[in-house]
């Protein structure tokens, strides 16, 4: 039974029974399907002729149906052969019925249908017997339906119709499998000699094996007998040597193949692996003897086409080459924000693996930080701005870096920048000689450096054209191809968005820069009060300035007002608000607030910058408004200083005896809250006294406290024998950190007192005739310090102001000369009210004071004090005094 013979007789027994039994089955089942058919007719004619009979009708309208029709029903019944006739009315409810008990009782099954006028045969299951019935409606001359006609045959009966018939089937089946099964053990004994008794397992092997070999292998084989005549060769040995179909039993000289190929057969060598041309092939050969491992004296050959897999290896060699070059391109290019560096970055990388030559242009607009046009441009100025060679010094340049590149019309780069296409052409082409054969000195270079080939793309950033790219090979043996032109398309798209970026930012570096100059004082004025030095450091010096921002504000007097302050936040925004402080402050410092005061008109002022930006949310985030203020006069004459600070760090003196500390100021709430008071302090300050005024940026950081920020600050002030600037660079190197996450700002101002000298001072009486006496004086004063040129002016000066004050003020008055970098005089009284400048008639006898005096001198002006009023001018000092 393991044979291929045994299992095949097994086989075809197994077939032959079952197609018996199928068709004893099928013959079941059409004996049934007979009966149960002759049945429904039976059963349709009963009932249909019962159904028309006449009486029928009279009957089922009497009074008791029952009793005519059942004998009628029980003679067609017995009459027909059928099981049953039974007549119903309209609900099922049975008139007759062979077994009497069931009259009367409903019966089971689809009875609408028959009530709605339609005859049907149906196999039932149910009571009282499961059988083959009709129901057929009774309608009365009218064609109304008014009772039904059901006959059938039993199920039982059915079954016993076919059971006479199943000896007969089953003794034909039996005689026809009998004689099956012999015929199949004839063939049996005839394939197991034909197969010599192999089983399935084995010969299905050599088959697939055998067949696999002949045509599904992809690799050539042949099989040569001890004789070197061809016992087997497959398809694919047939198509790799041109070998016709009927070449077997041939001798391998008459097989057709090269020689080289023919010599290779015909040795008696083992060989693995070598490549020999076979036509426009490369094949790799592999032969080996037969007669190894026991079988017939013979050699077999194995072949494989390796001609394509040698250019798909050169080809994805090539690509993975284009992938790494791609690749170094994305890491290196752009890896800083400086155009001309961005620009060198791309000639770097792109030879000499991709080119021997390459030249970036960008237009001239680009570096001069103007918005270069959307879309192509025409006639532009481009200007080079990076090349690289794979000689040194890069000698096929015309154009040297920095200098302007100038293109034809006609030119490659000029129509690239039209069309915003790239283009790839050989030295041949028409438009490139044309081009050539117009400039000599580009002739010459190309001839001299033997360039043969050259791409062109156009530097396209988000829709607007940025300059051009050259790529040219001279060295390289093979010409770009398309693979070349879409690797320095990718290349150059990149650097595009890189030089794109460089360009946005040094545009809104320079826009922040601008606003720094602008907002931040560039240098600070020359002042006797103080001698003064700042630094300023933003988180981001890319960006330049933030929030941050101080001042030295000249008063009247001679004395000075230090700011320094910071607003919340970075940016643009952050900027423009500091600049509108730094005004306020100004505004209010030329009004001589003091420092509380002031404080709570800046309060106000950033209390409506907030409400705006909250309505105005297009151009600032609400609640982004919010700053910290310290605001300082100092008065050389008398060397006090008064102070006030909104939420701002207190500054830090260092004495001239070398002592440090922080001055004692209350905090107050940062600008911006509101409701909250102001309170200044007032301190003298010994000259020579350095005063630092900074933010807190200076002195807090992610490594260090404010508070041992501020010990450093205040070590770092007593360094001995530094300039100011020394110092400011000094106090920057110690406390800020390498890479700071905060803005900051320092100023320096180490204080002077004016020399007793240049200060005159006098009490005037409030008695008119006094103002002659005291003008005498001050002329006297004058001419001691050798000022003789202004004593007109001083003198008509100091007759108005003091006559204003006898007459409209209120004791005491005083005069008091100030020689400073201007000569300065001032009159005080008690009195409040200030005077305001007007234009008097022709016939009004006063008026014209204050008119003269602001005449006569550069400024004037009025301050109040917590006892009256000051009202002050000043005069230019004649040169060289």
């Amino acid at each position: 039974m393991r044979s291929v013979a045994g299992q095949a007789f097994v086989w075809q027994l197994t077939v032959l029974f079952l197609l018996a039994a199928t068709a004893m089955v099928a013959l079941v089942l059409k004996t049934t399907n007979d009966a149960q058919n002759d049945a429904r007719h039976r059963s349709l004619a009963v009932a249909e002729g019962f159904a028309h009979s006449p009486g029928v009708v009279r009957a089922l309208q009497s009074p008791d149906p029952t009793a005519v029709l059942q004998p009628l029903a029980e003679a067609a019944r017995n009459g027909s052969g059928v099981g049953f006739v039974s007549v119903l009315n309209r609900s099922g409810i049975r008139y007759t019925d062979p077994r009497p008990s069931l009259i009367g009782r409903p019966a089971q099954g689809d009875i609408g249908r028959a009530a709605a006028g339609q005859p049907f045969t149906e196999i039932f299951e149910g009571e009282p017997q499961s059988a083959v019935r009709a129901l057929v409606p009774v309608t009365d001359a009218h064609g109304a339906v008014i009772g039904i006609v059901t006959a059938g045959v039993q199920t039982v009966d059915v079954g016993a119709t076919v059971s006479r018939q199943l000896p007969v089937l089953l003794g034909v089946a039996a005689g026809s499998l009998a004689l099956a099964a012999g015929g199949a053990a004839l063939v049996s004994r005839r394939l197991q000699r034909q197969t010599h008794g192999l089983g399935p397992v084995e010969m299905t092997q050599m088959y697939e094996h055998h067949d696999a070999v002949l045509h599904s292998v992809r690799e050539g084989v042949l099989i040569l007998d001890a004789d070197r005549r061809l016992v087997l060769a497959n398809d694919e040995a047939r198509h790799l040597l041109g070998m016709r179909a009927s070449a077997e039993k041939l001798p391998l000289g008459a097989l057709g193949l090269a020689p080289e190929m023919t010599a290779l057969l015909g040795s008696e060598r083992t060989v693995t692996d070598e490549v020999h041309p076979s036509g426009s092939r490369l094949l790799a050969v592999n032969l080996r003897p037969t007669a190894v491992h026991g079988g017939p004296a013979g050699w077999v050959a194995t072949l494989r086409d390796t001609t394509e897999l040698r250019a798909l290896a050169g080809r994805a060699e090539e690509a993975q080459d284009r992938l790494k070059l791609l690749n170094e391109g994305s890491t290196r290019i752009g890896s800083t924000l400086d155009l001309e560096r961005t620009a060198q970055e791309l000639a770097d990388v792109a030879v000499p693996r991709l080119a021997d030559f390459v030249s970036v242009n960008v237009l001239e607009t680009l570096l001069s930080g103007g918005e270069p046009p959307p879309g192509p441009i025409t006639g532009a100025v481009l200007r080079r701005v990076a090349h690289q060679s794979i000689l040194e010094g890069a000698p096929e340049a015309l154009v040297g870096v920095g200098d302007v590149a100038v293109y034809p019309e006609d030119s490659p780069q000029a129509r690239g920048l039209a069309t915003g296409r790239s283009e790839l052409h050989r030295v041949a082409d028409p438009a490139i000689n044309t081009w050539l054969t117009k400039g000599s000195a580009l002739l010459a270079k190309g001839r001299e450096h033997g360039f043969h080939s050259w791409i062109e793309v156009p530097l396209i950033a988000r829709g607007t054209t940025l300059g051009v790219v050259d790529f040219v090979r001279s060295r390289h043996p093979e010409p770009f191809e398309t693979d070349d032109l879409a690797l320095a398309e990718e290349l150059v798209a990149r650097t595009a968005v890189c030089l794109d970026n460089a360009r946005r930012f040094n545009r809104e570096r320079t826009a922040a820069l601008t606003l720094q100059h602008s907002l931040l004082p560039r240098r600070l004025p020359q002042l006797s009060a103080v001698e003064a030095a700042f630094r300023y450091l933003p988180a981001d010096p890319r960006l330049g300035v933030g929030g941050d921002w101080f001042d030295v504000i000249p008063l009247s007097g001679a004395r000075v007002a230090l700011v320094v302050g910071d607003v919340v936040g970075h940016g643009m925004h952050a900027s423009a608000t500091m600049g509108r402080l730094r005004s306020a402050v100004r505004t209010l410092a030329d009004v001589d607030l003091p420092p509380d005061e002031l404080l709570t008109q800046l309060d106000d002022l950033v209390i409506r910058l907030a409400a705006e930006s909250e309505t105005d949310a297009e151009f600032a985030a609400p609640g982004d408004v919010g700053a910290t203020c310290l605001y300082a006069i100092y008065d050389p004459v008398s060397g006090r200083c008064c102070l006030a600070r909104a939420g701002h760090p207190a500054p830090a003196v260092a004495y001239p005896d070398g002592t440090t500390a922080t001055l004692d100021l209350p905090a107050g709430p940062p600008l911006g809250l509101g409701g909250l008071p102001f309170e200044a302090v007032e301190t003298v300050l010994p000259e020579g006294s350095l005063l630092a005024l900074y933010t807190d940026g200076l002195i807090q950081s992610r490594q260090r406290e404010s508070d041992a920020g501020l010990e450093a600050l205040q070590q770092t002030l007593t360094a001995p024998d530094l300039s100011l600037d020394a110092l400011c660079d000094k106090v920057v190197e110690t406390l800020l950190p390498a890479r700071p996450v905060d803005d900051a700002a320092l100023l320096l101002a180490r204080v002077q007192c004016l020399d007793i000298g240049q200060v005159a001072t006098w009490e005037v009486p409030t008695d008119p005739a006094a103002v002659a006496g005291v003008r005498t004086d001050a002329v006297r004063q004058l001419s001691a310090w050798g000022l003789e040129d202004t004593a007109f002016v001083t003198e008509l000066v100091v007759s108005e102001l003091v006559t204003n004050a006898v007459r409209y003020g209120a004791a005491p008055i005083r005069l008091r000369l100030i020689r400073d970098r201007a000569l300065i005089c001032e009159v005080t009284d008690g009195s409040n009210t200030a005077p305001h400048l007007r234009r008097a008639r022709v016939f009004d006898e006063g008026g014209r004071g204050l008119l003269l005096v602001a005449q006569l001198t550069q400024r004037w002006g009025t301050r109040q004090t917590t006892s009256g009023k000051v009202i002050w001018c000043e005069q230019t000092l004649p040169a060289g005094v």
